[in-house]
């Protein structure tokens, strides 16, 4: 058991006015998940998804899948 604790980050591209989400990509080789939270509520909850279902969802955002028109 690993007692790494998550460092959060959020985009560069998030200079939105606050609508964003922090993410904590150390964690997904030690403990397989990815943990998201809103960054306006850092001590609010947190959201863990499998490494490999947020590598899907992040690929999909970067082909344009979840694109509104």
């Amino acid at each position: 058991m690993t007692t790494e604790s998550p460092r959060w980050f959020k985009s560069s591209y998030s200079d939105n006015g606050g609508a964003c989400i922090e993410v904590a990509g150390n964690l997904a080789a030690s403990r397989g998940v990815v943990p998201v939270r809103d960054s306006k509520n850092p001590s609010g909850p947190v959201l863990d998804f499998p490494t490999n279902a947020f590598a899907s969802f992040v690929t999909g955002v970067k082909t344009g899948k979840f694109s509104t028109i």
